[in-house]
């Protein structure tokens, strides 16, 4: 297990050097995305990052920021996700200092002058249609909200239209002020890193104050799941004229800490995770019923979704809705075979060492683990996890995941109401 440096603000840091690299990766991520928010802010998490870019007291304007990373050559962006949002920056390694600093200006010095924050408004709604229009990246959405149904996990990240128009400067404010604290951030830098780094985020992220949260918004309520409701499947619906259906399958797993979790990142391999998964085969390769069909488990604090996805033709939504029902129920029964999962975890492997080659990917495996679970273990680590997983393990997670009584739903395509979509898919 690898221990953060802990600044003496409460900051937590991660320090990655490996030799084979001229660049390296600045990762900040914080506690806080949607599901923190409260009805009227829904969007804010997003809002702030956003707004991050469009200057500081040091570099006034959005061009500043953008020219003085661009001219370097640096790649940089931020994301916003339901528990948690990122800011990075990877830059040439001599440049290193210039990407701390840059990282710490935007987080604490930022302006949010009003005539900028009204304008990224119209920029956010538009960003919140085009994920609408997007019915491949629209669907999980929809997911969610059927699987979270009362819960701010079911929430859009982005928020609405209406909430970007109505939430005040004040209000905003106040949200970051809850959030960004130095408790709530941990940063990871990765690559050709010296031992000048430490010193220069001292320098930097040490110097942020830490300050008694006004609890004008309170951490989360852990996530109530929709209860089972036998022979009754929620469907969500967007009536849309596609030439190709785009359907989500919601199971609800185990929260990010879960030890099951193992075993469940090899059964999502083993059934769609790769071009050689029972799912690709029999729903691909022999029937030809789509062109993507994958399966995959994502984790939040407390909680977590098994997904079977895929984009299907609508004369044939009933075959294809078979033929996965099908391979959901074979993996229960019989399981998985020694050699699947030997395969599965030198798959898992070889992506673990694919992945650390990047020094993006390195700082976001320990930053992450650490916001989350509050300690990283290394990929050795991790891959002994995976190795001591057996196929009766497996089998167990089957049976308690893939409960269809436990089923949502969510579709896109021409048809009137989830009703319709499970009865012409014979749900």
């Amino acid at each position: 297990m690898k221990k953060p440096i802990v600044l003496s603000n409460g900051m937590r840091v991660h320090l990655m050097p490996y030799s084979g690299t001229q660049a390296a990766t600045v990762l900040v991520l914080v506690k806080v995305g949607s599901r923190y928010e409260h009805p009227e802010i829904n969007g804010a998490s997003h809002y702030i990052e956003h707004l991050m870019f469009k200057g500081t007291k040091r570099r006034p304007t959005t061009l500043d920021i953008s020219r003085g990373l661009d001219a370097v050559g640096a790649e940089y962006n931020a994301f916003t996700g339901k528990d948690y949002t990122g800011y990075y920056i990877t830059i040439a390694a001599e440049k290193l200092p210039l990407a701390v600093d840059m990282i710490h200006d935007m987080m604490f010095h930022s302006k949010y002058d009003k005539e900028e924050m009204d304008r990224e408004r119209g920029v956010i709604i538009e960003e919140i249609n085009m994920y609408h229009d997007n019915p491949i990246m629209h669907v999980e959405e929809m997911l969610e909200q059927v699987m979270f149904k009362g819960s701010t996990l079911g929430w859009d990240i982005a928020g609405s239209p209406e909430t970007m128009r109505t939430m005040t400067r004040d209000q905003v404010i106040a949200f970051r002020d809850e959030h960004y604290a130095p408790e709530k951030i941990v940063i990871a830098i990765a690559g050709k890193v010296d031992k000048a780094t430490l010193a220069l985020v001292k320098k930097t992220f040490g110097t942020v104050k830490s300050r008694k949260p006004a609890g004008t918004y309170l951490p989360f309520e852990p996530s109530t799941l929709r209860p089972s409701e036998p022979f009754s499947t929620p469907c969500l619906v967007q009536n849309k004229p596609v030439d190709q259906l785009q359907v989500a399958l919601g199971f609800p797993s185990f929260g990010a800490g879960d030890k099951r979790n193992a075993a469940v990142s090899l059964m999502a391999t083993i059934l769609g995770g790769t071009m050689s998964s029972r799912l690709f085969i029999s729903v691909r390769e022999r029937k030809g019923l789509c062109y993507f069909v994958r399966a995959e488990n994502s984790t939040y604090d407390d909680v977590g979704t098994f997904v079977i996805r895929s984009g299907l033709d609508k004369a044939r939504l009933a075959e294809a809705t078979k033929t996965i029902l099908a391979e959901v129920e074979k993996i229960k029964k019989t399981g998985v075979t020694p050699r699947e999962l030997k395969e599965a975890k030198d798959h898992f492997r070889g992506r673990i060492l694919l992945k650390l080659e990047d020094s993006s990917s390195r700082a976001d495996w320990y930053a992450r683990q650490e916001l989350i679970l509050g300690k990283a273990l290394t990929p050795e680590e991790r891959m002994r996890e995976i190795d001591a997983v057996k196929t009766s393990d497996v089998k167990k997670v089957a049976q308690e995941i893939l409960d269809l009584a436990k089923l949502s739903v969510a579709a896109i395509g021409p048809f009137k109401d989830g009703k319709a979509f499970l009865r012409e898919a014979g749900i």
